[in-house]
């Protein structure tokens, strides 16, 4: 074994020992500065993509991109975390490491129910990954085939795995960026079919067993944003609320180009017919407008009776993520989203919404009455009592020269400004002056997303957790997802209101318990 193989072992080992039941040993780790407490981070080192997203047995699992040895990206490996409502998690011990194949990239896991593979046993189906292979060598000499796609089996649950001897199970053709494969099974045509970014489109693919892949179509090059390269692709079937009808959804990260600058996640709304994708909508439409939501995709194998399209992205952004102020990790996600597909004054759109499972963090709440700004200007500031907070906040208006802007703020003169801008039908969050900014000349910055809807009544949904923010609006048809580092939790809430007339109708206060302890 290589001395690094050893090191990567001990880590794991160490890990093990730092799950949420070692509450008195996780303290130290998840109370360092920065650190937030109810979203998911990996217990030390380096963490970027969600991977092989899967639920089974009452238990849901969460890959993800993972270097052990280093706070910055380094060779890659998945690491591993369950659990049972979406919100609480234990870390597990690294699934897969790199081999001679190269490091272990980006991907997807299924439940093979139907023994397709042959991996699996009686009564006991197999979990298969798929995953991206990254053969540094060979790119570091000038070839393009350094990228292939292997797949590996767990008859235990995820707890340990054997990739297949066979691997790789589709060889590079001669593309540089030739990765990150999303299975799903294809009920219509009976098969496994595989989608993976290829540069600046993607490539469909079908199996029959999961291990022999043939070629079948592509999709995107003159589709969509091009201002960077196409990863971390995944497509699913969804009913458009209050229908029968139902339209087929392809989320496609692309870095940079998103639309306030580096990482972020465009989709496609069209149909699907076993081999093809054909998108119906023209515009270039975005899952999230902040600065931090990328690579996200969903949960494969959800029980029908759930039903939902559970989402999650990596809460960072290329442009900064190896140089953000933290040191003993580096990263955290998104938290947990429901997906659906509503109709808007602006044609069809993904609305994504916090699940409700994360109202089980929740304390008592603090109600404020609401009240009219009678005079032209007029604020209310709401003290916090925990930097882990949820806002709900009601406004109403009758005209949209009656404006108002939230601040989140601390003693130190730090500060996060929310608002619309009604005359461009937005809103826009600024953390010009949220605290550390500069590490990265992409980093401050006042960033806008486009509203769906034009109602001057609007209720905002606010997750603050010690360094980020997740902003819900228009039932969450426009999200901003922002990550930011003051040097004291901020611990107050602000309400400015101008040109008199405003009504809020209501604000309430959620502290939020962490995951990592009681």
């Amino acid at each position: 074994m290589k001395i690094i193989g050893f090191a990567t072992l001990l880590v794991s080992i160490l890990f093990w020992n730092c799950t949420p039941e070692k509450k008195s040993e996780a303290s130290e780790f998840y109370n360092e500065p920065h650190r937030p407490q109810y979203h998911f981070t990996p217990a030390n080192n380096w963490m970027n993509d969600p991977n092989g997203m899967v639920y089974f047995d009452g238990e849901y699992h969460l890959f993800y991109q993972h270097y052990p040895d280093s706070n910055v990206w380094g060779p890659m490996h998945w690491g591993h975390a369950v659990s049972k409502d979406l919100v609480r998690w234990q870390h597990l011990p690294i699934a897969l490491y790199p081999d001679s194949l190269g490091m272990i990239f980006s991907g997807s896991c299924v439940m093979d129910i139907g023994n397709t593979s042959g991996f699996g046993l009686p009564n006991q189906p197999a979990m298969i990954a798929i995953f991206t292979q990254h053969f540094m060598e060979g790119e570091k000499s000038g070839r393009h085939d350094f990228q292939t796609q292997g797949i590996a089996f767990s008859l235990d649950k995820g707890r340990t795995w054997k990739k297949y001897e066979g691997n790789p199970v589709i060889k590079n053709p001669g593309k540089h960026d030739f990765r990150d494969p999303k299975v799903i099974w294809h009920e219509l045509s009976k098969q496994w079919i595989m989608i993976l970014a290829v540069k600046d489109h993607v490539e469909f693919y079908s199996s029959p067993n999961l291990k022999d892949w043939n070629y079948l179509s592509d999709f995107g090059t003159t589709t969509g944003a091009h201002g960077g390269v196409w990863e971390c692709p995944d497509l699913f079937e969804l009913n458009v609320e209050g229908t029968q009808e139902t339209k087929w959804v392809l989320l496609l990260s692309i870095n940079p180009g998103a639309p306030n600058g580096g990482s972020g996640t465009q989709y496609f709304i069209g149909q699907f017919n076993g081999k093809e994708f054909e998108s119906e909508i023209q515009d270039t439409l975005w899952v999230d407008y902040g600065k931090d939501n990328y690579a996200g995709v969903t949960w494969s194998n959800i029980p029908k009776k759930d039903g939902r399209r559970l989402f999650l992205g990596w809460m960072s952004n290329w442009q900064y993520a190896t140089v953000v102020p933290t040191t003993a990790w580096r990263s955290a996600n998104t938290l947990p989203r429901e997906l659906t597909l509503v109709n808007t004054g602006k044609g069809l759109r993904i609305a994504s919404n916090p699940l409700t499972e994360l109202e089980s963090l929740r304390n008592t709440p603090q109600e404020f009455p609401g009240w009219i700004s009678a005079t032209d200007t007029v604020s209310k500031e709401i003290k916090l009592s925990s930097g882990q907070t949820e806002i709900v906040f009601e406004i109403e208006r009758e005209n949209a020269q009656q404006g108002f802007e939230l601040e989140l703020k601390n003693g130190k003169g730090e500060k996060i400004l929310i608002g619309p801008d009604d005359q461009l039908n937005q809103f826009y969050i600024d953390r010009s002056q949220a605290g550390i900014v500069d590490f990265s000349p992409g980093f401050p910055g006042r960033h806008v997303g486009p509203r769906t809807s034009s109602d001057l009544n609007i209720k905002l949904r606010l997750f603050l957790d010690t360094s980020s923010l997740e902003f819900f609006a228009d039932e969450g048809t426009l999200t901003m997802t922002e990550i930011f580092f003051p040097s004291i939790p901020f611990d107050a809430f602000k309400i400015r209101a101008s040109n008199g007339g405003i009504r809020i109708k209501s604000v309430t206060v959620y502290s939020l318990q962490s995951i990592w302890k009681e």
